[in-house]
């Protein structure tokens, strides 16, 4: 998940923030990390470019980019049906 961390600080340019403070289970959004809907955008972006994923219904966004570990699991899932 480091490596995950590490590429949502370089895609949204969190210059003040390193991996090791992201909890795995923090939230991304709101209270936790304080990411906001543009944000959200970047995070798709993020999938896109750097997994080759590409998020099929909208509504599931908020499930997926609720913390590292969320979207860790839904890489792995979305690379296992394609495996």
């Amino acid at each position: 998940m480091a490596d995950l961390k590490a590429q949502i600080i370089q895609q949204l340019n969190l210059q003040e923030v390193k991996p090791e403070d992201i909890g795995n289970d923090q939230p991304l959004f709101r209270e936790g990390l304080g990411l906001d809907s543009i944000d959200a955008l970047e995070l798709i972006v993020l999938l896109q470019q750097h997994h080759g994923i590409r998020i099929a219904n909208p509504e599931d966004g908020p499930n997926i980019f609720y913390s590292v570990r969320t979207m860790a699991e839904y890489i792995t899932a979305e690379k296992a049906k394609t495996a």
